[in-house]
């Protein structure tokens, strides 16, 4: 471990940086190949160090750099050194927001790196750059060492989750992919369960938390469930195919060893034949060991006949269970397209009872046309039969027929005013569902608390939408009945009308007995007003309690709606956070490395001004022994001194 940490100075130096202590003790902390480096603030030298660092050694196999807080040149120089590297098999990073130009790193590392076998990515912003992100998913489909992938909280949407069906289609060594909390949505979940059929080796794909629908969930699970039966199926076969590798091995083993023992006993044969005397032994010896020789043949061609036959009964039990894989297949697709055929039919019988609701509500409308008709043939009927009485009578008549007119037009205006109300039901109905799926999209955006609120608001809203269509039916069943005592009335009213045709011939002498008649219908008459206006405030009724019910349920999804934006401004108050956060980081890194750059320049003049002061003593340590040589050169001594 010191070699790593001798490496990682040497290689600081080389770049003009000072190595990071943390660093250098995590490098000398290093056990089994696990370099953690989580919660390390790396600087772009440190980055630059360990990419080289990372080219050649040999020793690390697993990295972990989540929540380094790196920057899109610190990640690239990063993963431009494991792009060569052979060793590492896991690597972590976890929380470090990367974005476009760590896509395109990422997807050049999986086009190069054979060795990497997992890879977590989760709390990063991979989706938003969709040309990145689509270069990720390109050199996805082209690797072929992957096994597992974390794009948890990456805000990947459908058009990303397509990219990735189709690199799903091509990539062959992926097993396990982590999608949730993301925002996929239907399309998205449509596209991965479509091309889940396409591959055969991914058998754990999560995708909760992205607002897909259940029968998608449903799908992909039953996907998941045949690639694991299959990798299962495989394994078996794999571990039968090594057992019988394993046999083979040993018979062969077997009959060297056993032609070994036969040859070392042909040989020992001919060194007796050629010691003995008699030829005859030699020749029973060489008929015997022939022998033994054609009983060894036989033994290893029976051996070989074992071994093929066992080889067919294993390929043939192989394609059995291939076979009935493909039928389980075929069985589940076939279940599939009878569901969706089901479907169908049933939402053809829902338009068919639709249809079959309107044709009554138009048989409605013909038999009070047709009430009304006869209503008004009794009326010239019973007018025709009176014209021999009074004046009085026919205008009470005719005042009475205009009031039944008006009572009629009123009853139509009724049924067009209620057939009005339940079409601006509808229609709010419709809004309402068009509310409902903003919500969801907007719902979609936020994180994993939010989802549990809007699961209950959907739930809320199908409760409407079933108490709605549950008081709709009630509302037929109500009007078929109306329809059956209007039936019920008309044929009355017809039964009437044939006893005032027999009245007709004798007008005169039961004329008295026509007038009660008359009285009679238009207390008939009466009635029937009275059950039309009761049934009319009923409905009045029913319609006010629907509307109330809407506007309580619209008052719910109001204050959900206004609980939800509360949710996003929170969490918009802790990405600001979190912005203000990393701001200070690199405001604190920025001022360390001002000090650091004010600090050396303080030195460096420290050092001139060193340099300035020795030249200043050695100029006058120079004039000082100038001036004592020329002290003693001046002085009368000089001349009793004997020349050198």
């Amino acid at each position: 471990m010191e070699e790593l940490q001798r490496a990682y100075s040497r290689l600081c130096k080389e770049s003009g940086a000072e190595p990071q202590e943390a660093v250098l003790q995590r490098l000398h902390g290093l056990l089994r190949g696990r370099l953690d480096l989580a919660t390390q603030s790396l600087t772009l030298d440190t980055c630059r160090a360990l990419g080289k660092l990372l080219q050649k050694e040999a020793l690390l196999t697993e990295l972990v750099l989540s929540d380094c807080m790196l920057s899109d040149e610190g990640a690239t120089l990063l993963l431009q050194g494991l792009c060569v590297n052979t060793v590492v098999r896991f690597l972590d990073l976890k929380g470090n927001n990367l974005c476009a130009a760590g896509a395109e790193a990422l997807g050049k590392l999986l086009r190069q790196n054979k060795s990497i076998q997992s890879l977590t990515l989760e709390w990063n912003s991979l989706g938003p750059w969709e040309d990145a992100f689509a270069t990720f998913c390109g050199a996805l489909a082209a690797n072929s060492t992957l096994r597992q992938l974390d794009l948890r909280n990456n805000q990947i949407s459908h058009k990303g989750a397509e990219e990735l069906a189709l690199a799903l289609r091509s990539n062959a060594s992926l097993q396990q992919l982590d999608l949730r909390w993301n925002h996929i949505g239907l399309l998205g979940g449509r596209a991965l369960a479509n091309c889940l059929p396409s591959n055969r080796t991914l058998w754990r794909l999560e995708l909760a938390g992205n607002s897909i629908p259940s029968d998608v969930l449903r799908a992909v699970e039953q996907a998941m469930d045949r690639n694991q039966d299959r990798q299962a199926s495989v394994r078996e076969s794999q571990a039968r195919a090594h057992i019988l590798s394993k046999e083979v091995q040993h018979l062969r083993e077997e009959k060297s060893k056993q032609f070994l023992d036969l040859m070392e006993t042909i040989d020992r044969q001919r060194q007796e034949m050629a010691k003995s005397s008699t030829l005859q032994m030699a020749e029973a010896a060489l008929a015997l060991s022939e022998q033994k020789a054609r009983d060894l043949g036989e033994r290893l061609a029976t051996a070989e006949q074992e071994q093929r036959s066992l080889a067919q009964r294993q390929a043939k039990e192989h394609r059995l269970e291939l076979q009935e894989a493909a039928d389980r297949e075929s069985k589940l697709l076939r279940d599939l397209s009878a569901a969706q055929e089901k479907n169908l039919r049933l939402r053809n019988q829902v338009d068919e009872l639709e249809r079959k609701v309107k044709s009554q509500q138009e048989q409605l409308f013909l038999s009070r046309q047709e009430l009304t008709t006869t209503s008004a043939e009794l009326k010239m009927r019973a007018a025709q039969a009176e014209e021999r009485l009074e004046l009085e009578k026919t205008r009470s008549r005719q005042n009475l027929e205009d009031a039944e007119h008006l009572r009629f037009k009123e009853v139509e205006h009724m049924t067009r005013h209620l057939e009005e109300s339940e079409k601006a039901m509808q229609d709010r109905v419709q809004r309402l569902e068009a509310v409902r799926l903003s919500l969801e999209e907007e719902l979609s955006q936020v994180k994993a608390a939010a989802l549990s609120e809007r699961g209950r608001a959907e739930e809320e809203l199908l409760k409407a939408k079933s108490q709605v269509r549950l008081e709709e039916q009630q509302r037929l069943a109500h009007v078929e009945e109306k329809l059956r005592l209007l039936a019920q009335a008309r044929d009355e009213a017809q039964s009437a009308c044939l006893q005032q045709k027999q009245m007709v011939a004798d007008a005169q002498a039961r004329a008295s007995q026509l007038g009660l008649q008359v009285e009679g219908l238009r207390r008939r008459l009466e009635e029937l007003q009275q059950e039309l206006s009761n049934k009319d405030q009923e409905k009045a009724a029913e319609v006010t309690r629907v509307r109330l019910e809407l506007q309580e349920q619209n008052g719910r999804l109001q204050a959900e709606l206004t609980a939800q934006e509360a949710l996003k401004e929170k969490a918009a108050a802790l990405e600001r956070q979190l912005k203000v956060i990393a701001s200070d980081h690199r405001e604190a890194l920025l001022d360390r490395e001002s000090e650091n750059a004010s600090l050396r320049e303080k030195l460096r003049l420290k050092e001139a001004e060193i340099a300035r002061i020795r030249e200043e003593e050695a100029q006058r340590a120079s004039f000082l022994q100038n001036a004592v040589l020329a002290y003693v050169q001046g002085s009368p001594l000089r001349t009793l001194s004997p020349p050198k």
